[in-house]
């Protein structure tokens, strides 16, 4: 028998070309696997975190405060959150591969399979919360605990079936500047918890426009975002001003605490006039579409210098 024609040969052959065929993931498709861009919000804001705490202003003996330390804080800060981007998206490989803004991920689009996907998120956050135990402390390895189970075990599930899931996202994306502020003082005070309020409500209108812009994508996959169920828009934009005026609000709060000084207080003002107008731009019907890309992109910019502000005014003026 000609071994080109047994069925056996055939199977074997046509195998092997697939596997030919088939692409090969390198570092930039694991990588794109950790949403690098997402993770270093979670780093960026450790960072401010650790560097808000003034040493000696708390009134305790907080841990030792060092460029080591610093260095263990984002280094496993970034481990836990490009392995809780990497589960997400093994978690959500199915859906990714219906929404035209994610079927090109690594997992959807057949870079890297489901298992690589699996051991690599895993592995990273095991490490991230050894790092942040043995060589930070324990409560900053329970922030980022915390971070990992209510994005994976509430967010992510939240998603298929509850409206309220970017609030639940968002509860999960205010955690990371808490490991810096316990790492940097060994408990969280006051001004930790305005940054998690920070955080928490400057995500919703982030979110929202996020939501807006792709809402046929999270329509298609029957997702219950409120963007999805508010063919209009109103909803969605009030919605993101009412979170808009309280983070607004909260950020207010270091200068009527003592917590912050008059140079921060102008940049909160000025910055949260103008995140406030975008808001509202984004109330308008006419135009709703680009108003939510404007404010998408005034979100990108209004955290980094309101954050910058905060940390700069306090290690200048006290």
């Amino acid at each position: 028998m000609n071994p080109g024609t047994h069925p056996s040969y055939e199977a074997t052959a046509r195998a092997g070309l697939l596997a030919e065929a088939a692409p090969r993931a390198g570092f930039s498709d694991y990588l794109e696997l950790t949403k690098p861009r997402l993770s270093f919000l979670s780093v960026l804001t450790a960072m401010v975190g650790y560097l808000a705490v003034l040493p000696g202003l708390s009134g305790v003996e907080g841990p030792a405060r060092n460029g080591w330390t610093l260095l263990y804080v984002l280094l496993g800060t970034a481990m836990a959150a490009g392995g809780v981007a990497a589960l997400n998206q093994w978690l959500e490989a199915d859906t990714d591969a219906l929404m035209s803004r994610t079927r090109s991920r690594p997992i959807p689009s057949g870079r890297v399979t489901t298992g690589s996907a699996f051991v690599l998120g895993w592995s990273l956050c095991a490490a991230g919360l050894a790092l942040l135990f043995a060589k930070v402390n324990g409560l900053s390895a329970s922030f980022a605990l915390a971070t990992m189970v209510c994005y994976l075990a509430l967010y992510t599930p939240a998603k298929r079936w509850s409206r309220w899931a970017t609030e639940i996202g968002a509860l999960a994306g205010a955690l990371p500047p808490l490991i810096g502020w316990a790492a940097a003082e060994g408990r969280v005070s006051t001004l930790g918890w305005i940054l998690f309020g920070v955080l928490f409500f400057w995500q919703i209108p982030h979110f929202m426009a996020i939501a807006w812009i792709y809402r046929r994508d999270y329509a298609a996959v029957n997702f219950p975002m409120l963007s999805a169920r508010d063919t209009g828009g109103g909803r969605v934009a009030a919605w993101s001003l009412a979170n808009t005026a309280l983070l607004v609000v909260v950020t207010f709060l270091p200068v009527w605490l003592g917590c912050g000084g008059a140079a921060y207080g102008v940049a909160a003002a000025g910055l949260g006039a103008w995140f406030l107008w975008r808001a509202v731009a984004f109330l308008r019907p006419a135009g709703r579409e680009l108003a939510a890309r404007r404010l998408f992109l005034a979100s990108i910019c209004y955290l980094p210098m309101l954050l910058a502000a905060l940390v700069l005014d306090r290690m200048m003026f006290f």
